[in-house]
């Protein structure tokens, strides 16, 4: 794959359909400047701020843009929350459309098959691979990301973490948690290893420069 999307690029470049050196800042714009810490800032103003929780909830893609997080791939997002009653996951069964603004340039294996296929008909068995273990009784509800709505994960507050500032609870976010393949970190907690899913079978800005609610 690395050999033909570079080859592609080449092509594309000695035609003038394409600038290199757009193409690199592209790549290191999503590469450093824009992350998981965007997705994580998000959540922690949402476990600080019930009227700006309600507005994720009402309007995620007005929420998130009001941080200053808005752009190509994140025109249209919808934000689902965790509860102990209630886990979501993230997928893109036909690709990998990816809410770019808040998490960054996707993962390698968001974009596999294995995952995208197994996602949809065995999410327990992913999140297990991803060494996530749920009570029976909290039921997973798998999300399929499009081209034109992007799924952001909102974790559950990890206890613990009352009394906290946005920025201390941002520490504790995760992509993974975002996408749902994790949870938030307890407090005192690293992060783990990105988990490798095993084959198919077959084959932010300071809390004080807040928007009003609408």
């Amino acid at each position: 794959m690395d050999v033909r999307v570079r080859a592609l690029e080449t092509l594309l470049v000695a035609k003038g359909y394409v600038d290199a050196a757009a193409i690199d800042r592209l790549i290191e714009t999503y590469e450093t400047r824009v992350g998981p810490h965007h997705g994580a800032a998000v959540v922690a103003r949402s476990w600080t701020d019930a009227g700006f929780r309600a507005w994720l909830e009402r309007d995620a893609t007005a929420a998130i843009a009001s941080m200053g997080f808005s752009g190509r791939q994140g025109e249209h997002m919808v934000a689902v929350f965790n509860t102990p009653q209630e886990h979501h996951l993230v997928v893109c069964t036909l690709c990998s459309c990816y809410p770019w603004p808040v998490l960054g340039l996707p993962p390698v294996w968001y974009k596999s098959a294995p995952y995208r296929s197994r996602a949809v008909r065995e999410p327990r068995a992913v999140l297990g691979d991803f060494g996530l273990q749920l009570p029976e009784a909290t039921r997973v509800r798998v999300w399929d990301s499009t081209a034109e709505i992007r799924y952001m994960v909102v974790p559950m507050r990890p206890a613990g973490t009352d009394g906290w500032d946005e920025t201390r609870l941002a520490r504790l976010v995760t992509r993974d948690s975002m996408i749902g393949t994790g949870q938030a970190l307890a407090p005192g907690a690293r992060e783990p290893h990105p988990a490798t899913v095993q084959r198919d079978s077959g084959g932010g800005p300071a809390a004080s420069a807040r928007p009003q609610h609408p």
